[in-house]
């Protein structure tokens, strides 16, 4: 019975290297490195006595690194002409984490990722998990195939197929300098009140965006200034509703 289970084994295996071929163009050669890749921290174990586990978390700062040097690359080249700012902003929008666990979905990643399912109880891990293991996968990449590669899958099959760039430049992400901006022409005050919370071990930040001394929007995020901006975006949301702002546009100036 004991030697049954490597068949099995094997056959899991197959499946997989098949599956990966079909998001990346071509069979792994080292398949245990998209197997951690895919290995979220929930599934993950201890594998050695400093407490370091078998989870995806090593291989998505690698595939971090990866990501953030090619897109800077892409970007450099496609706007000769644009500063450093515009290009950082633009980097900022490809590499968020909404970004990068939609990509995730995009190439059905997701149906690939080993994790408890008691995770996604969690908004904020759940609104990331994807992502990271993105992130992960990229670093498997490299360390399979080279930096080659990696860029190659990175330009040829995320961000030529499923990046809009024109799109992102005319989205507005700085919701709280448009929010301060907008209390500003008011005449009020516009705060951000932070309180820190814990969840299962990991600080969470949560935000509340007060207009004329009334709150109007709230959000939490593990990221302090994504949960200002977040809390921001809600603000601006719910000033559209009022008829004084119905004229209030998320979308960014013409001569941004």
């Amino acid at each position: 019975m004991i030697f049954a289970v490597w068949p099995f084994i094997e056959k899991e295996k197959r499946t997989l290297s098949k599956q990966i071929k079909q998001i990346t163009g071509f069979y792994p050669g080292s398949l245990y490195c998209y197997e951690q890749a895919l290995r979220h921290h929930s599934a993950s174990r201890t594998i050695h006595q400093n407490g370091s586990r078998d989870s995806n978390e090593r291989l998505e700062y690698l595939g971090d690194a990866m990501l953030n040097a090619v897109v800077a690359e892409y970007l450099f080249k496609m706007f000769p002409y644009q500063d450093e700012g515009f290009l950082t902003q633009m980097r900022s929008k490809i590499v968020s984490r909404e970004s990068l666990n939609d990509l995730a979905l995009k190439i059905q990643l997701n149906k690939l990722v080993v994790y408890d399912k008691r995770t996604m109880q969690n908004l904020t891990l759940r609104n990331s998990i994807f992502g990271n293991a993105l992130e992960a996968f990229l670093g498997a990449i490299f360390l399979d195939g080279g930096f080659y590669t990696c860029r190659k899958f990175i330009l040829e099959k995320l961000i030529k197929f499923h990046v809009d760039v024109e799109k992102l430049q005319r989205t507005e992400t700085n919701f709280k300098g448009r929010l301060i901006e907008q209390g500003q022409k008011e005449g009020v005050s516009v705060e951000f009140l932070t309180e820190e919370n814990t969840s299962n071990k990991q600080k969470i930040f949560i935000v509340s965006a007060v207009f004329n001394n009334q709150i109007i929007g709230m959000a939490e995020n593990l990221n302090k200034k994504k949960a200002e901006q977040l809390a921001a975006q809600k603000a601006l949301e719910q000033l559209a509703q009022v008829p004084k702002y119905k004229e209030l546009s998320l979308e960014p100036d013409s001569d941004n």
